[in-house]
């Protein structure tokens, strides 16, 4: 364990909030007590944006895998700062198979990615075609982030809808994916809806996501809930 490892959890026990553990190890599949410290968000994205500018920094991000929770949300706030997008995607391509929760997948969100579309976008070609199911969803997610607006193609959602899996947390995604497309690009995004091309858990629940969003005008609610499938 490297020296800045050893700092860093001993900082991350300074920090320590055991009711937000207790409350926080509800929220997160196969994580426990024993792995968690129970530091709040807000001051990990702080004490994250300090150690970005460390020049041992490094010696963290190759120390892998972490023991706890805690230090993989610093790993993914450290990363999501790095402002170099060849060395952002490789520390990114380092970590993604040690993510193994959906929180920690989700709020790494590096900001050089909105500078460097056609190279994210190879990188996320890639990623939704991994076997492992958070990178699936990091993909997916970075799809849905950075492709769905001025730089939206038909190809995307393409990409998305092809992906299959038994992951609960990859089809969650997929159907978050769908929501936001239809949000953003409903008339495009409509036709992957009507002729039923996702499975049927994840187009009702995509469904269900469009249905909650205030970005849906009622009259297109009121249409999409009449094409949920029904399941037995």
């Amino acid at each position: 364990m490297s020296k800045i490892s050893e700092e860093i959890r001993e900082e991350l026990f300074k920090l320590q909030d055991e009711k937000y553990r207790d409350f926080q190890v509800k929220l997160i599949p196969g994580k426990d007590t024993e792995v968690m410290i129970g530091v709040r968000t807000p001051d990990l994205r702080k004490y994250a944006k300090q150690l970005y500018k460390r020049e041992d920094i490094e010696d963290f991000l190759t120390d892998l895998p972490h023991k706890y929770f805690d230090e993989d949300q610093i790993h993914a706030f450290v990363i999501s700062e790095i402002k170099d997008y060849g060395k952002c995607i490789e520390e990114v391509e380092r970590f993604l198979p040690y993510v193994d929760n959906w929180a920690t997948c989700d709020q790494m969100s590096p900001k050089v990615f909105k500078k460097n579309k056609t190279e994210l976008l190879s990188a996320i070609k890639k990623w939704i075609t991994s076997d492992k199911t958070y990178t699936i969803r990091f993909g997916t997610g970075m799809l849905m982030q950075h492709f769905l607006d001025d730089d939206f193609d038909i190809s995307y959602p393409e990409m998305v809808v092809n992906i299959r899996s038994d992951e609960y947390y990859v089809n969650m995604m997929t159907a978050w994916y769908f929501a936001t497309a239809l949000a953003k690009q409903y008339d495009a995004i409509l036709p992957f809806i009507e002729e039923k091309r996702l499975e049927p858990w994840t187009h009702n629940k995509a469904i269900q996501k469009s249905v909650e969003s205030y970005r849906i005008t009622p009259e297109q609610k009121e249409y999409l809930k009449s094409l949920k499938i029904r399941t037995k």
